[in-house]
């Protein structure tokens, strides 16, 4: 059994928000599995605040050197992967998501031939080693008239992806350059597809737990028989716990962490928009009271917003005001904060950079 007040802690230490962080950016999303990355510069933060000296220049680098990559493995949306690991995770899940996006696309003239036609341009374009802005290679295929809708040149972009065709790789300033998946992924690991189911559940549970199988099916876009079924398979590599009648599983290691790292877990900071410590879970309770959700996606629209979090709850919302000079934090506060609170958010702003 575990109470309720613990399970946040637990999961801050878990994602290596709190406690021993890890080595560089590479190890943080491998650690993690993958970290939701719609929004970039917040998908840079969060990796960066879980690393030794952590910066959003370290996780370039991991970008650069083809180390880490950005693509849409699961849940339809795009993630950060380890490079060789983006393969397999593909294996499981892109089918179901290409299924489930066919209406989408068709509404946007996209067909199998639109596909076959997208692709070939954009291998032509990115032979040998080549990278492209994403608006230099919708402007091929708009040449060729593939681009019928607003939206079908990021809808294309988004299917070969999930193909294994391109991928986002380094970055050209504030934006990311697109590889063909062949050239900037030249080893991927294989993995048989229990073996990628066991892979991708170990990961998720021993970096987001204590969770449930209902937070793994959601997270990583698998069937609840199929996470059933991986979690099986690693059964003795976890400890299970008990709350409110429901199973949580968790690496062993989890509670005696918490122990020599309390102090870290308790104390206040700021996490990016579509930080894994909100996105990684079906049920957001355990840090976010009922009554302030719509403020953290207001209006559900799938836009989260940047918190405050204290002792493993979120206390408010904040954004980033001011000039490029002289920037300042806005906060929308969900409580009353002591006048030693207030100052720990300024010295967190300060330390985001």
């Amino acid at each position: 059994m575990i109470a309720r007040p613990e399970l946040g802690l637990l999961r801050l230490v878990a994602q290596r928000l709190a406690g021993p962080r890890l080595g560089d950016a590479l190890e943080v999303v491998r650690h993690l599995g993958a970290v939701q990355a719609q929004d970039l510069p917040g998908a840079l933060s969060s990796v960066a605040l879980r690393f030794t000296g952590g910066s959003r220049t370290g996780v370039e680098a991991a970008l650069a050197s083809g180390h880490v990559v950005r693509s849409w493995p699961m849940r339809g949306t795009l993630h950060l992967v380890p490079a060789e690991d983006l393969g397999w995770m593909l294996s499981l899940t892109a089918t179901r998501m290409l299924s489930a996006a066919d209406k989408r696309r068709t509404d946007l003239g996209i067909t199998k031939a639109t596909t076959e036609r997208a692709a070939n341009l954009a291998l032509a374009a990115l032979a040998d080693g080549g990278q492209l802005a994403r608006k230099e290679l919708f402007a091929h295929w708009a040449a060729e008239g593939l681009l019928l809708q607003p939206q079908t040149g990021i809808h294309l972009l988004g299917r070969l992806c999930q193909e294994a065709t391109l991928v986002l790789g380094p970055m050209q300033g504030n934006e990311q350059l697109v590889a063909s998946y062949a050239d900037w992924v030249p080893s991927p690991r294989a993995l048989a597809r229990d073996e990628a189911l066991a892979e991708l559940a170990r990961r998720f549970l021993l970096s987001h737990g204590p969770a449930t199988v209902a937070d793994l099916a959601r997270w990583a876009s698998l069937t609840l028989t199929e996470s059933r079924a991986a979690i099986a398979s690693i059964r003795g590599e976890l400890a299970s716990v008990q709350l409110d009648g429901t199973e949580y599983l968790m690496d062993p290691a989890l509670p005696d962490l918490l122990a020599q790292h309390r102090r870290d877990a308790l104390r206040l900071r700021l996490l990016p928009g579509f930080d894994e410590y909100l996105l990684g879970y079906a049920d957001r309770s355990f840090a976010v009271p009922a009554q302030f959700a719509d403020q953290i996606v207001p209006g559900n629209n799938g836009m989260f917003r940047p918190t405050i979090v204290k002792a493993g709850r979120v206390l408010g919302t904040w954004k980033r005001g001011g000039t490029t000079a002289k920037p300042r934090i806005e906060a929308q506060l969900f409580v009353e904060l002591s006048r030693a609170d207030h100052a720990g958010i300024e010295r967190a702003f300060a330390e985001l950079g």
